[in-house]
C-alpha cells in the first residue's frame, strides 16, 4: 500500500493497490486458480481509505479468508465497506493532520531558533509513522474480527485527545513564531502613544499574530483557495502593509 496512488482510478480508487498488496497471501491460501480468480475479482471492489490504517483492513480480510476460505468473501466485502469510512476519517485526521501539525510546528520553531534537531525530529516522526504500518497487519491478522469492535472506540478517543493537544501546541506557538505587530505611534506634543503596546496588548497580547492565523484558516476554508494561493496573498499583503507602515516585525 506504499504505492497506493500509482494505481488510483476514478471508478474504484485504491482497489488495484489493495489487490496487489493482498495477492501474495491469497496465492498461498488458494491453490485452485479458478477459486483464486473468483476471490481476486471480489476483492476488486471499490476501496478508498487512509493508507496509514489500510493494513488493519488487509489483516482482518486475510484472517477471515484463512479461517473460512472463499465462503467469507461476502463478509470480507461487508467489513471493507463498513471500515473504509471510519478508518479514512481517523487515519487522515490523526496521521495526516494532527500529528504532522504538532511535530511539524515544533520542528519549524526549532529550525527558526537555529536548532538542527528540528530537521531530525521531523524525519524521525515521519519514519515512525511509516514504520507503524508494518506492525498493523500482523496485529489485525491475529485479532481478526475482534479488532473491529475494540479498535473503533480507542481510535476515536486517541484522535480527539491528539486533536486537542494539537490545538494547544499550535495556539502556544503563534506568539512565539509570528512576531508581527503594529508599529504606528501617535505623537502629541511631547507625548508618544504606541498603538501596539499601549492599546492592542492590553486588550489581548499577540492579538495581531492570532488575527493573522485566523485569517489564514478562514482563507483556507474557501474552496477557491489552496495553501499556495494563501501564501501568495500573505506575501503581497506583507509587502503592502509594511510599506504603508501598518504592520512590521517586532
Amino acid at each position: 500500500m506504499f504505492g497506493a496512488q500509482l494505481g488510483w482510478n476514478y471508478e474504484r480508487m485504491m482497489n488495484v493497490a489493495y489487490v496487489r498488496a493482498i495477492y501474495p497471501a491469497l496465492k498461498k491460501l488458494y491453490k485452485d486458480k479458478k477459486e483464486l480468480k473468483t476471490v481476486l475479482q471480489s476483492e476488486m471492489q471499490f476501496y478508498n481509505t487512509s493508507p496509514f490504517l489500510s493494513a488493519f483492513i488487509i489483516g482482518i480480510d486475510l484472517a477471515l479468508q484463512a479461517e473460512d476460505g472463499s465462503k467469507s468473501k461476502d463478509a470480507v466485502a461487508a467489513i471493507k465497506t463498513s471500515m473504509m469510512g471510519p478508518f479514512a476519517a481517523v487515519g487522515d485526521s490523526l496521521f495526516g493532520a494532527v500529528i504532522p501539525t504538532i511535530f511539524g510546528s515544533l520542528a519549524a520553531y526549532m529550525g527558526l531558533e537555529g536548532n538542527p534537531l528540528g530537521v531530525l525530529l521531523w524525519l524521525i516522526v515521519a519514519v515512525i509513522i511509516l514504520g507503524l504500518r508494518y506492525f498493523e497487519l500482523p496485529i489485525a491478522f491475529r485479532q481478526g474480527k475482534k479488532l473491529v469492535s475494540s479498535l473503533g472506540g480507542l481510535l476515536k478517543d486517541l484522535t480527539e485527545s491528539a486533536t486537542l493537544l494539537g490545538i494547544v501546541v499550535v495556539g502556544g506557538l503563534i506568539p512565539s513564531v509570528i512576531k508581527v505587530g503594529v508599529p504606528f505611534k501617535l505623537v502629541i506634543g511631547d507625548k508618544e502613544l504606541s498603538f501596539q503596546t499601549e492599546m492592542l496588548d492590553p486588550i489581548m497580547p499577540a492579538i495581531v499574530p492570532v488575527a493573522l492565523v485566523l485569517l489564514a484558516y478562514y482563507l483556507l476554508s474557501k474552496k477557491s483557495l489552496n495553501s499556495n494561493k494563501v501564501i501568495w496573498i500573505f506575501l503581497v499583503l506583507s509587502i503592502l502593509l509594511h510599506t504603508l507602515n501598518i504592520l512590521s516585525v517586532l
